[in-house]
């Protein structure tokens, strides 16, 4: 960001993890300055949501980055042939196509994902197949949680070209706490006819710790998706 000129700072938010998160943010907040990186903890765990949404309303930038800190979502490709950077590929995309949002996805051009077994991505794949057929959202992965989004926009309604807040519309829409408000937010997006596009990305299984995709949480994502669907 410093070489590219842009003013940036990165809100870590830590909902009460037992695994020595916050000290190490407390430590990088010390070394680089509060001005650079932010830590806004929860003192218990939420939901996935709950901490998106918590770190939004601390951010005061025109353009939000919303990431995993396990670096799963990595700001650099997996891969040394792939050198186009993640984040500079977000921001160049969101200035060619004056997007909304700009979504990472593993289901188009080199995305994928790198370190599941078998049965992992195949339940991975239904999911994001089952979630196509019933939300239709117009865009390939609703999972992703690497997002690239303006605060405010100019949309299509009874207003012609009026503007709104996209992100505060957002909060104000989205009712999930857990891992589902990923999904609901870009269908929400959708509806509120905000400009979505996409960015191949690589997802990377974490390499400490355990990933907390468990199996309560893909049941939540799959009652998730049905509930958006009727409603």
């Amino acid at each position: 960001f410093s070489s590219a000129g842009f003013n940036y700072e990165i809100i870590i938010i830590d909902d009460g993890s037992p695994n020595g998160t916050r000290n190490v943010a407390e430590q990088l907040e010390n070394i680089c300055g509060s001005d650079k990186i932010l830590l806004k903890p929860q003192e218990k765990k939420l939901g996935l949501g709950t901490a998106y949404i918590h770190g939004m309303k601390h951010a005061p930038g025109n353009y939000i980055i919303i990431m995993g800190a396990a670096l799963s979502h990595h700001p650099k490709p997996c891969l040394k042939k792939k050198k186009k950077k993640f984040i500079a590929e977000f921001i160049r995309k969101q200035k060619e196509s004056n997007s909304d949002i700009v979504s990472g996805t593993c289901y188009k051009g080199n995305g994928g994902v790198y370190g599941w077994d078998l049965k992992r991505k195949i339940i991975s794949h239904r999911a994001n197949f089952i979630t196509q057929i019933l939300l239709r959202p117009e865009a390939s992965d609703l999972a992703g949680s690497f997002d690239y989004t303006k605060k405010k926009s100019q949309v299509q309604s009874p207003v012609p070209k009026t503007t709104t807040k996209v992100l505060q519309k957002l909060k104000e829409k989205c009712v999930s706490k857990g891992y589902i408000f990923q999904m609901e937010m870009i269908v929400q997006a959708r509806q509120l006819n905000y400009s979505i596009d996409e960015v191949p990305i690589s997802f990377a299984d974490r390499v400490y710790g355990e990933s907390k995709l468990v199996g309560k949480e893909i049941v939540s994502f799959l009652e998730g998706s049905l509930t958006l669907f009727t409603t």
